[in-house]
């Protein structure tokens, strides 16, 4: 019997990456992430998953985003006892990752529980930390370009995908056949990583399709300087909803370049998140000990994210004391789409004051307060009442990480050899439906946004 591949997630959305490949007792799961953004959707991450979770072999984790790494604490619960297998980068900055998802959902039910938001008695967290320090043992690095077995009979090869650090594309060899998993794909601009290399000759790619049906401007630091530059200007607040992986360093970067141009003011520059500020270590060390997936034109420099006058919130009173500031100042905080954390209580606060911006510097899925905000809302709801959008709303895509449309083609149309399908995910509808159409018209081959659910051959 041929290898088998079935769609658990990503599919019409963008969040909750999980696929499954089986083949003679041999199960893989690729990614293992939660839904975000629509209620319906982030009720599914309660459901268990329709497959012999305790059977699983292994997860091959592509990177560290929430999307794709969120719901393995569930998996274990679950009773998955496998290995999951990542880079060294993904490792270090999924336990972050995970241990401040499990921390937001243990305050969010205690939260709910307290002000009776809840129609449960005793709401509960989707997991906690016991059971994210149940999953950390069972991760196992595996290096950029090593070919490595993972089940009997079964190899995966990891290479970089230029998305956030450690991030990778997955060859899975398996029955006899190739699939390639394009995980997130960055650009090959990003200001830290190297590019992602044209993807290895297939049978089969399933590839991400975030920006399907659009392209980013080649840099978004006109628009962050002009969005800075007019809230300085009448005295107010900066506030980014940026993720805490990645897109904080990208952040930092962009505003030490305008800085040091004398392109906007140097004013203080506030990073209220937690775990934006674990992660920044993380990747402050990759760059002093040159990983990678780091660009070699990078040197070993502590303030490469330092746009002049840093601040670090650590501890709640700082994060609370800096909620309306008597200053002009820059906020980052997380999360990115503005679903929890303490960006939260910082938009309760700024949004209803005209002089205040919110810049939003990430993809905004469906159903997220950051989604209402860029599609022009005037009033968002958080902690059970609806507050006043006042503050100027700008986006900025060119500090996306993600790559746009002719960016994906360029990275799959680059593969030696035409694969027998492309399977289009992990993008709204809309999105996959475009990048589909362009794979068959420009490229030729066969490409299909795949059914929730469904289940197809390899070979």
């Amino acid at each position: 019997m041929a290898p088998i591949l079935q769609f658990l997630g990503a599919t019409g959305t963008v969040t909750g990456s999980k696929f499954l490949v089986s083949d003679e007792g041999v199960r893989v799961l690729v990614d293992a992430g939660l839904f975000q953004g629509l209620r319906d959707l982030r009720r599914r991450n309660w459901d268990s998953l329709p497959i012999d979770v305790y059977n699983l072999d292994a997860v091959v984790l592509t990177h560290a985003h929430l999307d794709h790494c969120g719901y393995l604490p569930a998996l274990v619960d679950q009773g998955f006892r496998g290995t999951i297998f990542a880079t060294s980068s993904t490792i270090a900055l999924a336990e972050i990752v995970l241990r401040d998802s499990a921390k937001l959902q243990q305050e969010d039910a205690q939260y709910a529980a307290r002000k009776g938001f809840s129609k449960h008695a005793q709401p509960k967290p989707l997991y906690d930390l016991d059971d994210v320090e149940r999953v950390l043992p069972m991760f196992t690095a595996v290096p950029f370009g090593d070919r490595v077995e993972i089940a009997p009979g079964t190899f995966v090869t990891l290479q970089p995908a230029g998305h956030i650090l450690g991030s990778s594309t997955a060859l899975l060899e398996v029955g006899g056949s190739r699939v390639v998993f394009s995980g997130d794909l960055g650009r090959p601009r990003h200001p830290l990583l190297v590019p992602p290399p044209a993807p290895p000759t297939a049978d089969v790619v399933v590839m991400e399709s975030t920006y399907g049906d659009r392209d980013h401007p080649p840099t978004g630091d006109d628009e962050l300087a002009d969005a800075v530059r007019r809230t300085i200007g009448r005295g107010g607040v900066v506030l980014i909803p940026a993720f805490a992986v990645d897109r904080t360093e990208v952040v930092l970067m962009a505003l030490k370049r305008l800085v040091s141009a004398g392109r906007i003011p140097n004013v203080p520059v506030y990073v209220d998140s937690p775990m934006a500020l674990r992660a920044l270590e993380v990747y402050r060390d990759a760059v002093g000990t040159h990983q990678a997936d780091i660009r070699t034109d990078l040197i070993d420099d502590r303030g490469l994210f330092d746009p002049g006058q840093l601040h670090e919130a650590q501890s709640a009173q700082e994060s609370m004391a800096i909620n309306q500031p008597d200053h002009a100042c820059i906020i980052i905080s997380a999360s990115g789409m503005a679903t929890g954390g303490r960006i939260v209580h910082h938009l309760k606060h700024l949004l209803p004051n005209p002089q205040n911006s919110v810049v939003l510097v990430g993809y905004q899925a469906v159903g997220t307060r950051g989604r209402d905000l860029a599609d022009g809302s005037k009033q968002v709801k958080m902690h059970g009442q609806y507050v006043a959008v006042k503050a100027e709303v700008a986006s900025v895509e060119g500090l996306s990480v993600h790559a746009d449309a002719n960016e994906l083609m360029a990275w799959v149309g680059s593969m030696p050899e035409p694969p027998g399908v492309v399977y289009v995910v992990h993008g709204e509808p809309e999105a996959s439906a475009v990048l589909a159409q362009r794979i068959r018209s420009e490229l030729g081959w066969m490409a299909v946004v795949p059914r929730d659910g469904e289940i197809v051959r390899l070979s």
